[in-house]
């Protein structure tokens, strides 16, 4: 992935797009620090090409720990599920836990990020997800499970939020494949940890304790890159700081407030982004038991469930880059939302006898999160705009993604089977078509909110 990178900042690749009558992106093919000018951010200090290449591999780490939480502990959830005495209710609140948590606490990112800096915060944030995986098998019941996985999943969601405002900010002309390059980082720690996690554990005496415990070492790692950045805050400069979702940004001269609740983009992402989310959750807690229920041994459905994760490998490196090209996303949202349908009707229909294709489809349909990752820096004009928006989008889509999860576990428990649960997943996927659509029309949430 750094040989990528290299690449493109060797050649010179200058595109100009307009993307509305006020907002003009113009690509040169650099990253801060590689020029001789002045860094991108304003009001920051000098970049050099180490400290470009370092912000780098500290958003490829992060991105590598913010899924391996949920989907190990979806490979081995029906052990820790007897191992703790649960039941498919308690179950399902439990993968219900991510969105709460990134709701709540994804909200408060930029503030916090304003006051100490978004280095400092997803260091933090990377901190808190090394020890809340390096706890929770060992905290000794439900409530001490619980209490550890939303530690972990606090670091998780404010890295989440700030992730598309570093990329917006630091390498303004190339959020497209910046996007792509964090958002394959992330597919590719979710595969992993869904396809190891199995493995790992047998090789490890069969016990899910230290198979849950081992992927804080992955986190611990990620700290590293981003200690040089917890003393970089930003100077006061021409833009505005990043606003939180509450609090409108404050205007720049001759610029009128951001009211984000005024946009219809900005509903239309959140619920966009809050309908992909309870897919993804579903699918990551459940998928696998799924599979097993169907007859198929527990080490293949933590295969499958990797397979639908590694699509995101390749596809949100090329999905970003090719959505910033497009005046409209809408047709991509449609492919990927017909990808969906297709899946859970295979999925309904013939879980075991056609589970790799099934698997193949919902990997494409799960691509849904780097395309509204994208649509975030595109719907947006400025950092602090950009800020706003990913606060509001992703804390308001996780709160509606909260019931999904539950609902499912819920169903499956007292229908029996997952006929019902697999008719819901279907059913949610023709709002989250009609939405993103509308997310993908080319304007702005400045143009709309000043209305």
């Amino acid at each position: 992935m750094m040989g990528l990178m290299a690449s493109e900042e060797a050649r010179t690749d200058t595109r100009t797009e307009t993307r509305t009558e006020t907002r003009t992106e113009t690509r040169t093919g650099e990253i801060p620090g590689e020029a001789a000018t002045a860094p991108r951010a304003p009001g920051t200090r000098a970049w050099t090409p180490w400290t470009t290449r370092l912000l780098i591999l500290g958003i490829v780490l992060a991105a590598l720990n913010l899924r391996p939480a949920i989907t190990s502990l979806g490979a081995l959830l029906e052990e820790v599920r007897d191992g703790l005495g649960m039941s498919g209710s308690a179950a399902g609140l439990l993968t219900s836990v991510p969105p709460l948590c990134f709701a709540l606490f994804g909200v408060m990112a930029p503030r916090v990020a304003r006051r100490f800096g978004p280095g400092a915060v997803v260091c933090a944030g990377m901190a808190a997800i090394t020890a809340g995986l390096l706890i929770r098998p060992y905290a000794g019941g439900t409530a001490g499970f619980l209490a550890a996985t939303a530690l972990a999943l606090m670091g998780i969601a404010v890295s989440n939020v700030l992730m598309p405002v570093i990329v917006k900010r630091y390498f303004p002309d190339r959020v497209g494949s910046m996007t792509g390059l964090y958002s394959m980082a992330l597919a590719f720690g979710t595969s992993v940890a869904a396809a190891a996690t199995v493995p790992v554990t047998n090789a490890l005496g069969g016990h899910w304790q230290p198979g849950l415990a081992v992927w804080a070492v992955v986190g611990a790692a990620a700290v590293l890159p981003w200690i040089p950045f917890v003393r970089h805050r930003e100077a006061p400069s021409a833009e505005p700081p990043a606003p939180s979702a509450e609090r409108p940004a404050e205007p720049a001269a001759g610029q009128a407030p951001i009211r984000i609740t005024r946009s219809r983009t900005a509903w239309a992402l959140a619920v966009f982004f809050g309908l992909q989310a309870t897919a993804a959750y579903i699918t990551m807690g459940w998928m696998a038991q799924i599979f097993r229920d169907a007859g198929v041994s527990a080490g293949t459905a933590g295969l499958l469930l990797a397979v639908i994760m590694v699509m995101g490998v390749p596809l949100a490196f090329v999905i970003p880059r090719v959505a910033t090209r497009l005046p409209h996303q809408g047709p991509i949202v449609l492919v990927l939302g017909l990808c969906g349908l297709a899946g859970y009707a295979g999925l309904y229909f013939a879980p075991a006898g056609g589970a790799w294709a099934w698997a193949l489809l919902l990997g494409v349909s799960n691509c849904a999160f780097p395309l509204a990752l994208t649509m975030v820096g595109m719907r947006a004009r400025t950092g602090a705009g950009v800020a706003q928006l990913s606060a509001f989008a992703q804390s308001t889509g996780y709160l509606i993604s909260i019931p999904g999860p539950l609902l499912v576990g819920v169903l499956y428990q007292h229908s029996g089977g997952w006929g019902l649960p697999i008719a819901l997943m279907s059913a949610l996927m023709v709002p989250q078509i009609v939405v993103g659509v509308l997310a993908g029309r080319d304007r702005t949430v400045e143009d709309e909110a000043a209305r």
